[in-house]
């Protein structure tokens, strides 16, 4: 508005310019047009209020704003930013260096606030009123930190919060108070913390919490913890189950399905982690709230330290600083810190201890005292910085020192000019140092009392000596030589950073040049004579330069023949050939139709043309290199219909049963029935009469077993009133009873047998629970560690002796436990039911109150599979017929019609043909899925496909139908296999097979691999060593003319032939002497100043020949 204005109205004429933003920084406001004025980023949020004077803050230093999210993360952060703008929504402060949250007053200033990150740092303590001002803030994150305990005042202003992410800490104890104020929490997350014990009540003053995450944490399930199983179970608000650690019968087993009466504090296990602990340090000895930590040789904090110390010993240590980490201990009121090696304090680092009335920092090496060392100390009493090496201190360095009243400064070289005038002042106001300072100086002031000399000595007559200036700015002296750079240190004083060459503290010491090994390539270094600093470099053959980082082209003049391509190496080349050409010089022409190099395949003919060559196939093969086999099924005559298989140059048909002939022309012959053997058999329920050979079989219905298939072993509990009851004389004093049950169920009764005592076996959760009682009341119980309802058979085994019972799953270590009881023996007389009870049957204890809450056996009834029960090791037959006076019994007969409602024989869900066109695979309790033959589909295999390849399985190829419900796979290059599922090494990488032992594996043009041996092997494999071979040498060519010594100008890249050949001593047999040569010119400069050009030989090929005379 304020540039249109000026345009309309030119009173303007003092230049006005904008300052920001930098895209109109510097322009005349008066001339800039309107378009110009916008606000991108977050200058609209800044700039938004400024019709009413307010321009909100820019944003913090070493943040990022985007919007209303202010980012301070992964910054190193130890203090929260005083300087975040008002419109922050979101404010990340994750990823720091925080140790403590201090109570600053910042979330006072951020009305529009709602979500805080702080995760990823390293708090472990937040400071009351911390949250002050914070009401808007719905989520606040403090996962992965170090936090110990969580009580209220720590979280105290966050009435309005929602969500509370509490992961990844150290807490160890829930009290009942620690979330007093946060009604509005919805979510809250406890996982992966050191929790064990929670106090009752710990989450009632969570009145909207909705989703609690209690994983992870090594909860002792004692009489402490009871409430909470039952508290979960009512919520019903937690994260998957919170488990068990401890006790061990206990582990692993969630809380709320623990019952109540197991939650005990017996054999010694009654910890409470929310019981007050007493710590102590082991390097200190602790007095109530005294702890001394004195001549320990310390340098750091010692680790444990209670927060709740008021006084500290640690003088007669090697402390160079004074510990960050005392001002998280807020109760402190005396540090004694004499006798250690301390040189200098930092600003604000005991600002916290506004409780601490004496502090002890004699007898160290301070040498400066900042200006705001002592601030928020205002209940400091008395300061001791006696026997330090102080010369100045700063006006104001004791301003907050407001209830000091003894302040010892003795036996420190204190420099007593105009600037010390405050001090002199400021101790006689009071009479806070009783007259034991004295000056060091300057002039006549030496051996001055500070207390006792009159202001007016105190004056300034020169420039201060820069030893003493130095104490507070160590680099003012310019200690480094040699150019090093000066830094202040808070332990060392100051660092030099030394420039190349140089090392020392101060940089004094020269090192040698080759020491950093500046000769590059391997090049080895030597330093100059007198000179340390200076060095020269002996290179290796083919480098050069300086420090030898040029590498030599040795193709400059290369030998490469028939357009081949020039590689340079290291002191020699490789040339590339084209791919009708081999050879090191690639000079010689390849025969494609040799046996190594042969395209052609399944033996075919390779004929070599004026334009290369071409492959003539064998019959059944086609393509250039006869790599394709001809798919011979596609006009094939096979009749009724047979399936067409290709061959090599033909095909075979596969008739259909009953079908025959070479192209399935002939039906199957007419069979007359005839009288079977079976007619008369004597197999029972429901078995199948089979002849194999000259004997008759049974073949059993599942479920049965024996001879006749008269013995019933396994049977299917279907509905929830089906149960099996056994004659109690089964039964004896000493019982073992062992079983194998599959089921997905997560309750329903096993075993059960009892009228005034029992024994019983029930699914508790997914799990075995076992009761026993032979007179006593309450039973005493035990759970199984593992759970048994996924659907799979596992073993039960039962062993019940006198008073004692054992419980094994699937073979694994029994678990036991015994009824107290004056009766020695379990009552045999009452039946025993199995899989669940009649309604009328008398039920006296034993089974859980959530089996029984259902009411009758209807809630109790086992719902799956039992086989291969056997009492006391005999077999029992399930399908005996039961006593049929017995009110509600099972009605079990001899034969099938007689199992009761919801018993059915057998424990297999494949009965026969439920698949119509596949094969049936049971899948748990009852279940099962079809694999269908090729060319059917459908959940049950009824269904015929058009298209076979409708969900084929080729993997790296394409699908070709070979009729209505079969095809094949051709596979993509580089694959191979039926469902093209196997890698074809020998057409992915042909080097893969290929071992080259002296050189490496090239791949001509025609795709074979090949070995291009190293300079001194030949062989397929470069395997055998040549004693006659050319070595590249880079050398000048040496000339005499006259008396004048002449050499080429530049070196020059040849062969010399070295080494020796079969055959005897040269002169009787074959030497190494070159085989092909060149004639080259080049430009030969002599020692008198005259050249001439002259041709040379030049060796480009080594070899055997024989010897000339």
């Amino acid at each position: 508005w304020l540039a249109d204005y000026l345009q309309d109205n030119p009173i303007e004429t003092s230049g006005a310019r904008c300052t920001s933003p930098r895209r109109l920084a510097n322009k005349r406001i008066g001339q800039i047009k309107s378009k110009k004025f916008r606000c991108s980023g977050n200058e609209d949020y800044r700039s938004k209020l400024g019709g009413d004077c307010f321009a909100d803050l820019a944003c913090p230093e070493k943040c990022r704003c985007e919007g209303t999210t202010v980012d301070c993360s992964n910054q190193k952060l130890t203090k929260i930013p005083d300087h975040i703008p008002q419109y922050t929504t979101e404010l990340r402060l994750n990823n720091n260096e925080f140790t403590v949250l201090e109570a600053t007053g910042i979330f006072k200033k951020l009305p529009q606030l709602r979500k805080i990150n702080l995760s990823n740092n390293r708090i472990s303590d937040i400071e009351e009123g911390t949250f002050d001002g914070a009401s808007g803030v719905n989520e606040l994150i403090l996962t992965s930190n170090k936090l110990e305990n969580i009580h209220h005042r720590m979280l105290k202003g966050l009435s309005g919060l929602r969500t509370l992410m509490l992961r990844s800490n150290r807490i160890s104890c829930v009290s009942n108070s620690s979330f007093v104020g946060l009604s509005s929490v919805r979510l809250l997350s406890l996982y992966d913390n050191q929790i064990t014990s929670m106090n009752p009540g710990a989450f009632d003053t969570l009145h909207s919490l909705s989703t609690l995450n209690l994983l992870a944490n090594p909860f002792n399930c004692n009489c402490h913890l009871a409430w909470l199983g039952d508290w979960l179970r009512r919520k019903r608000i937690v994260t998957g189950n919170p488990r068990c650690q401890n006790p061990y019968f206990l582990k692993e087993i969630p809380i709320q399905d623990v019952a109540v009466q197991d939650f005990a504090c017996e054999d010694g296990n009654n910890e409470n982690s929310c019981s007050p602990v007493l710590r102590c340090p082991a390097e200190c000895s602790c007095l109530d709230t005294v702890v001394r930590c004195s001549n320990k040789g310390l340098t750091r904090l010692p680790k444990g330290l209670p927060k709740e110390t008021t006084e500290l010993y640690l003088d007669g240590n090697h402390f160079t600083q004074v510990p960050v980490e005392l001002s998280n201990y807020k109760h402190l009121t005396l540090i004694d810190l004499s006798n250690n090696q301390i040189s200098t304090l930092s600003n604000h680092s005991l600002s916290n201890m506004s409780e601490l009335l004496t502090l002890i920092l004699s007898y160290n090496r301070l040498r400066c005292i900042p200006v705001r060392a002592f601030d928020g100390l205002k209940s400091l009493r008395l300061l001791s910085l006696h026997g330090n090496d102080i010369s100045l201190i700063p006006e104001g360095a004791f301003k907050d020192l407001s209830s000091l009243s003894h302040l010892a400064l003795g036996a420190n070289p204190l420099y007593c000019d105009c600037h010390m005038q405050w001090l002199s002042d400021w101790v006689k106001s009071g009479y806070k140092e009783p007259g034991i300072a004295r000056c060091a100086g300057p002039g006549d002031m030496t051996d001055k009392l500070l207390l006792t000399t009159p202001s007016k000595k105190f004056t300034c007559t020169g420039p201060v000596d820069l030893s003493i200036q130095a104490k507070c700015d160590p680099c003012l002296s310019s200690p480094c030589n040699n150019d090093g750079t000066c830094s202040s240190d808070p332990v060392h004083y100051y660092r030099c950073t030394c420039p190349y060459g140089f090392k020392g503290q101060n940089c004094e010491e020269p090192i040698h040049a080759c020491i950093s090994n500046p000769c590059q390539n391997s090049g080895t270094c030597h330093l100059k004579e007198g000179e340390g600093s200076n060095f020269w470099c002996v290179c290796p053959e083919g480098f050069e330069g300086d420090t030898c980082e040029i590498n030599i082209d040795d193709c400059e003049d290369n030998d490469c023949e028939n357009n081949s391509t020039c590689v340079d190496g290291i002191n020699n080349y490789t040339c590339m050939c084209s791919p009708e050409y081999t050879g090191e010089l690639c000079e010689e022409k390849l025969d494609f139709c040799a046996p190594e190099l042969n395209p052609c395949q399944h033996d075919s003919k390779c004929i070599l043309t004026p334009q290369g060559y071409k492959c003539e196939c064998t019959p059944g093969y086609v393509g250039d290199h006869c790599e394709l086999d001809f798919d011979d099924c596609e006009e094939n005559k096979c009749q009724n219909g047979g399936h067409c298989i290709d061959a090599v140059n033909g095909y075979t048909c596969i008739c259909p049963e009953g079908y025959s002939g070479l192209f399935c022309e002939f039906t199957p012959p007419m069979v007359l029935p005839r009288t079977s053997p079976c007619d008369n058999h004597d197999c029972l329920n429901g078995a199948q009469c089979v002849v194999v050979g000259t004997d008759l079989r049974c073949q059993c219905l599942h479920g049965y077993e024996g001879e006749h298939c008269e013995t019933l072993v396994s049977v299917n509990f279907v509905n929830r009133e089906s149960y099996l009851q056994l004659p109690s004389n089964l039964l004896s004093p000493q019982t073992n009873i062992s079983l194998q049950i599959a089921t997905d169920e997560d309750s329903g009764v096993l075993l059960y047998k009892g009228d005034n005592d029992h024994i019983a076996m029930e699914l508790y959760r997914g799990r075995l629970r076992v009761s026993y009682d032979t007179g006593s009341y309450p039973p005493s119980a035990i759970y199984s560690v593992e759970t048994v309802n996924d659907g799979s058979f596992h073993s039960v085994e039962l062993v019940a002796a006198d008073q004692t019972l054992s419980l094994s799953i699937d073979g694994g270590p029994p678990k036991s436990i015994s009824s107290i009881s004056k009766q020695s023996t379990l009552n045999i007389d009452s039946p025993l039911y199995l899989g669940g009870m009649p309604e009328q049957a008398s039920v006296s204890g034993g089974l859980s109150a959530l089996q029984l809450s259902s009411g009758g056996h209807n809630g109790t009834s086992f719902h799956g599979c039992l086989r291969n029960l056997y009492i006391n090791g005999k077999l029992q037959d399930l399908g005996a017929r039961q006593n049929p006076g017995s009110p509600g019994s099972g009605n079990l007969w001899s034969n099938r019609q007689w199992l009761g409602n919801g018993v059915e024989p057998g424990c297999q869900p494949c009965q026969r043909g439920a698949c119509i066109q596949g094969d049936c695979h049971p899948t748990g309790n009852q279940g099962f899925t079809c694999t269908c033959h090729p060319g059917w589909t459908g959940a049950l295999c009824d269904q015929q496909v058009s298209n076979p390849c409708d969900g084929n399985k080729c993997i790296h190829g394409t699908c070709l139908p070979i009729n209505s419900y079969s095809y094949s796979c051709r596979c993509q290059p580089g694959f191979a296999g039926v469902l093209c599922d196997e890698q074809d090494l020998d057409t992915a990488n042909p080097c893969s097979l290929s071992r080259c032992k002296h050189g490496r594996c090239r791949v001509s043009g025609l795709g074979k691999a090949y070995c291009e041996c190293n300079s001194g092997y030949t062989g397929e494999a470069c395997d055998r060593e040549v004693a006659c071979r050319g070595e590249r040498v880079r050398d000048v060519y040496q000339r005499q003319q006259g008396y004048a010594a002449c050499q080429t100008q530049e070196k020059v890249s040849r062969l010399e032939c070295r080494g020796s050949c079969p055959g005897g001593a040269e002169g009787q047999g074959t030497c190494c002497t070159p085989l092909r040569s060149k004639r080259r010119k080049y430009t030969f400069q002599c020692t008198d100043g005259s050249s001439f050009v002259q041709e040379v030989e030049k060796v480009v090929k080594c070899g055997c020949t024989k010897c000339s005379s």
